[in-house]
């Protein structure tokens, strides 16, 4: 029988009413918390890919024979993954890092009811009601898959130089949920396609072709970057911006009260423990408006009403230059070791500021004393005898100069297209209180409180 055609990721009408995002297991996975979809039951033939120049992104939808655990409305009591007791004898292992979150249905499975079991033996015969019987019990073995409504969105992101160990994971994603949907990995493989997208779609095509041995689509990036924006700012609580008590606190950590055992200020979630982070809980499409897409560099894209988008410009200086310039002036070996030391930092000793020029703030021109005049403005002294800067201090500064860059063209940009919402997204943001502060700050200051920066929860999915 002829495979069925497999339907576009374009066309797919995703139901998101009910959504929740489910609580990070660990630091790691803030920015790739799963989303369960109570009320979406169609199936999703496609596993999508976004390689960029520094990670690789991989979304996928599954099914459960039970609900991710504890998918309550606050989002911050459960997790993404299913306890050993979801899963059959059968099951395969979890694979190495990642979470268990059912299996990949796609719709080409409905095709293939007749070979869920092996065919009769030549040397045993079955009467037919006791091949119908067989047959009854392996289509409840599989409904027991699907028995409950809804699915989750799975989120994982790869180094790209290790690129190999993304198409290991896809390989093994789709083994598995060969084996628990209890059909053949050839079938399973007819089943499934990836889309993908960015600079490495086409880069690793022939890698992830043969290897996978399925059919890859590439996407437009920027077709895919907007689709993702109207999709995902959808989901409640999925958009939050800082307040301006917030922006304070974090800007000025002297005046700040501290929480309970000097904890670290929390990435943003519905219900943090100190300090108030505003959300959308009543999400609907945040049209027209200005993204902001901050990866190695960055694209700023002007969205329509209705949905028609342009690049309108975009910066070099973005994620690659900070981990770049950080790699080469400190000892972090990663972009979250760089962002830590950031966050220890203090960029006074390293930058210029207004009132190291006039020794005070200067009022008229609306500048405090505080206000960075000239990035690592300190560091070169003529006729002085060269310094030495701590790693936490040339992060915090560097941080901040790529920071306020981004939100001053950002901001230009908003003004000239006439938007007031302005979505940051991408690898750079992680969540960093630092990194959302300073965008933050640089879209009220020059906007003089017209215009806010918004961020996403999976800002680096989009």
């Amino acid at each position: 029988m002829a495979a069925p055609s497999l339907p576009s990721p374009r066309v797919i009408q995703v139901d998101t009413r009910g959504a929740v995002i489910l609580h990070e297991e660990s630091p790691e996975t803030r920015d790739s918390r799963g989303i369960y979809l109570p009320n979406y039951i169609e199936p999703v033939s496609h596993i999508a890919v976004d390689v960029g120049g520094s990670l690789a992104k991989v979304v996928y939808f599954t099914r459960s024979p039970q609900p991710p655990s504890s998918p309550s409305l606050i989002a911050t009591n459960g997790n993404g993954s299913c306890n050993a007791s979801d899963w059959s004898p059968d099951s395969t292992p979890p694979m190495p890092g990642s979470k268990l979150n059912g299996a990949l249905t796609p719709l080409i499975l409905d095709s293939f009811p007749h070979q869920h079991h092996q065919p009769p033996s030549p040397e045993r015969e079955h009467t037919e009601p006791e091949i119908n019987q067989h047959f009854h019990a392996t289509l409840l073995q599989r409904a027991s898959l699907q028995n409950f409504p809804g699915g989750s969105l799975n989120f994982e992101k790869f180094e790209t130089d290790n690129i190999d160990e993304c198409v290991e994971f896809i390989q093994r994603l789709i083994e598995r949920s060969a084996v628990v949907n209890h059909v053949s990995l050839e079938e399973m493989k007819k089943g499934v396609k990836i889309t993908a997208t960015g600079g490495g779609a086409h880069k690793f095509y022939d890698l992830f072709s043969s290897v996978l041995g399925i059919e890859i689509e590439k996407g437009d990036e920027m077709e895919c970057l907007i689709t993702g924006l109207k999709f995902i700012t959808l989901i409640p609580t999925e958009v939050y911006f800082f307040s301006d008590e917030l922006l304070h606190a974090v800007s000025h950590p002297e005046t700040k009260t501290q929480p309970p055992n000097d904890a670290p200020l929390e990435r943003p979630s519905p219900n943090p423990p100190k300090y108030s982070v505003s959300f959308e809980e009543n999400p609907m499409p945040q049209l027209p408006c200005l993204l902001v897409n901050i990866g190695s560099g960055v694209s700023v894209i002007k969205v329509d009403v209705d949905g028609k988008f342009e690049r309108v410009t975009g910066t070099s200086l973005g994620g690659g230059t900070l981990w770049g310039l950080l790699s080469l002036l400190t000892p972090a070996t990663s972009f979250d070791e760089m962002l830590a030391l950031a966050e220890q930092g203090d960029n006074s000793t390293v930058d210029m500021l207004v009132g190291d020029i006039y020794g005070q703030d200067y009022g008229r021109l609306g500048l405090k004393s505080t206000t960075i005049a000239s990035s690592f403005g300190k560091v070169f002294q003529k006729g002085a005898k060269k310094r030495t800067f701590s790693a936490e201090d040339i992060s915090k500064s560097l941080l901040y100069a790529i920071s306020n860059n981004i939100g001053q063209i950002a901001y230009m940009n908003a003004e000239k297209y006439n938007l007031d919402k302005i979505y940051f997204g991408g690898g750079f943001i992680r969540g960093h209180p630092s990194t959302i502060t300073t965008l933050s700050y640089a879209i009220r200051f020059w906007s003089k409180g017209t215009k806010r920066a918004l961020f996403l929860r999976h800002e680096g999915f989009l």
